[in-house]
């Protein structure tokens, strides 16, 4: 299906664009941080914050083995574990930021990594889910998470065009056809040369679903494209304050960078506008500067009319330019004045 409904709101071609403002490890380890990051959102401009439900457990085991080191990018030289055991949001906050987030109307929702994060995100009542890149892969957990009906937005980072045909249809397989894609870059900080946002349209000819961008690059170019090209959402990693340090503070968006964001996707949604054609309200009163056929020589009665006396200039009040050949060579049928708009009852 082309739109999807999340929390009584239509998304899809046509409607403004849904935009996601990703909390992740930006609360630092500090639920009055979480608290301040859901109110400065809302502030922005977000329709919706989101976290992510893992502990370090649920995500890889704890181990020194060089398989568990990442060896390049932002996280170069960390342990995996000891990363997740930094970044992952306590459980129980959760519950507490989701109603902080109602409460002023922002939408909450959450990307679970396991069974266990969906039971529990299922138990606090969570409307809606993210799969991130790295779980495009997880089809068990992909079922998981669509069994229980509720509406999907899957990023597609890194995945081939089989990968991702791999997960919709396992959504799909369980009679949930909420499902929207989103392109995505999945380097931290991204960069724009590697969106590839045609790949973005793409998906939304393939699938027939709404589509947008999970944009880690610094920056509104990658999101005003997405919506430009017809994305329906976008989501942005949003921190108080990237001198706050924690794992995703590096790639994330400060409030007042968040809000020209925003701003930049709103005025790109009226740019884009719906196809008409003719003149606007706004551009109605210049139709006047067009041009048209005026007499720009004195002439008599019964004169013929020449490329030396009638010509097509500004303004528009005289014939419209196509009768211009027509006209010439006729005669005038009464004394025309230099200056005067030429009509059809001033020829014979």
């Amino acid at each position: 299906m082309d739109k999807i409904i999340i929390n009584g709101r239509t998304i899809g071609e046509g409607m403004p664009a849904y935009i996601i403002a990703e909390m992740s490890a930006n609360h630092a380890g500090s639920i009055a941080h979480a608290r301040e990051i859901i109110h400065a959102a809302k502030e922005a401009g977000a329709d919706c914050v989101k976290i992510q439900t893992y502990t370090a457990d649920t995500m890889t085991i704890d181990s020194d083995k060089s398989y568990f080191q990442i060896e390049d990018g932002t996280w170069k030289g960390e342990n995996l574990y000891h990363l997740y055991e930094r970044a992952y949001t306590p459980w129980e906050w959760q519950e507490e930021l989701k109603e902080e987030a109602e409460k002023i109307g922002l939408d909450f929702f959450s990307t679970p990594f396991d069974k266990t994060s969906v039971d529990f995100l299922e138990s606090i009542h969570v409307g809606f889910y993210k799969i991130a890149s790295f779980e495009l892969i997880d089809i068990p957990l992909i079922r998981y998470v669509a069994s229980k009906g509720k509406p999907m937005v899957i990023s597609t980072g890194m995945g081939t065009l089989e990968e991702i045909r791999e997960a919709v249809e396992a959504v799909r397989e369980t009679g949930n056809e909420q499902i929207a894609l989103l392109r995505c870059a999945s380097a931290y900080p991204a960069i724009s040369d590697n969106m590839n946002l045609a790949a973005m349209k793409e998906l939304k000819e393939i699938f027939h679903v709404p589509v947008g961008l999970s944009d880690h690059s610094m920056g509104s170019v990658g999101a005003v494209a997405a919506v430009a090209m017809g994305g329906s959402m976008i989501e942005k990693h949003f921190c108080l304050d990237r001198h706050i340090e924690n794992p995703d503070s590096g790639f994330s968006m400060e409030p007042a960078e968040f809000a020209a964001m925003v701003r930049d996707v709103r005025a790109a949604e009226k740019a884009v506008g719906k196809v008409c054609f003719g003149a606007t309200e706004s551009e109605k009163s210049n139709l006047s500067f067009r041009r048209s056929v005026f007499v720009v020589k004195d002439i008599r009665a019964g004169e013929m009319l020449t490329d030396q006396n009638i010509r097509v200039i500004r303004p528009a009040d005289g014939l419209a330019p196509k009768y211009y050949d027509e006209v010439l060579g006729k005669t005038a049928s009464r004394d025309l004045e230099r200056g005067t708009p030429l009509q059809m009852d001033m020829i014979q």
